[in-house]
């Protein structure tokens, strides 16, 4: 009985790049070798891993049929892992407007795990063991998949306490670091120059690092965007909480591409 750990792949969007990274990912015998691979997706699969078919597709059946099939790789990949049959999932790009047409009415990934999970709270990290600077670098994001006019009403203390316990826990159970040092990344310019830019700093982040602080989380800032990231790979700061999608994922891609 192999004590390998068994991962299934979802090939997300059969159009994209999924189903090509996979198969050349598991052709990779330093892949390949680490995990019982199961692969989900359309009927038709003859690359590495062991096929679980969620469905047929074809290239002519347009937008719907294809992010319909993807969700179901995603649902499939899910319900495996509740129940233990897989120990991990890994999840390939899915195309969202096409996610969308095919009747899955969630942003992306993060939030259609965290439903069918039957979690209350989640955190969408990016991690990256070396980057181009040298270190490594770990990002949060507080806010995920909405449009950049809507966040500062999704922004609350409440939030980023959440997100940075889950980040906080998550450091010391599974990266094994005793005390994880979580830096809260500013919303504004300058971490809005004490008020002139911006109240979200004074009325939302200050109030969430000292309720963190009071419980025993080492947790800093609101610190500006412009620096917390580089501070962060040059070993300050275990993770960055950053408030939204693009100010964390630029600094992170930028990075860890890089």
């Amino acid at each position: 009985m192999s004590t390998r750990p068994r991962v299934a792949v979802t090939l997300g969007d059969p159009r994209g790049i999924g189903p090509e990274v996979t198969r050349k990912a598991l052709r990779d015998p330093e892949v390949a070798d680490v995990a019982e691979w199961t692969v989900l997706g359309p009927e038709g699969w003859d690359g590495p891993g062991t096929a679980l078919p969620v469905g047929r597709w074809a290239p002519e059946d347009g937008d719907a049929a294809a992010g319909r099939i993807a969700g179901e790789a995603i649902r499939r990949g899910v319900e495996l892992a509740m129940v233990g049959e897989v120990d991990a999932l890994v999840t390939a790009p899915i195309d969202k407007a096409a996610f969308r047409a095919g009747g899955w009415h969630y942003p992306g990934h993060t939030e259609m795990l965290r439903e069918l999970a039957g979690v209350p709270a989640v955190s969408m990290m990016m991690a990256a063991d070396r980057t181009a600077l040298g270190g490594s670098l770990r990002v949060v994001l507080a806010t995920t998949h909405l449009a950049l006019r809507d966040v500062p009403g999704a922004i609350s203390t409440e939030l980023f306490e959440e997100q940075s316990e889950l980040t906080w826990r998550a450091l010391r159970d599974w990266w094994g670091i005793p005390d994880p040092r979580i830096a809260l990344c500013a919303f504004n310019p300058h971490a809005s120059d004490g008020g002139l830019f911006g109240d979200e700093e004074a009325r939302v982040l200050e109030p969430a690092v000292r309720r963190l602080r009071e419980r025993g989380i080492s947790a800093g800032g609101p610190f500006p965007a412009d620096t917390v990231f580089t501070r962060a790979v040059r070993g300050e700061f275990d993770a960055v909480i950053a408030p939204y999608h693009d100010v964390g994922m630029a600094a992170f891609k930028t990075a860890a591409f890089g």
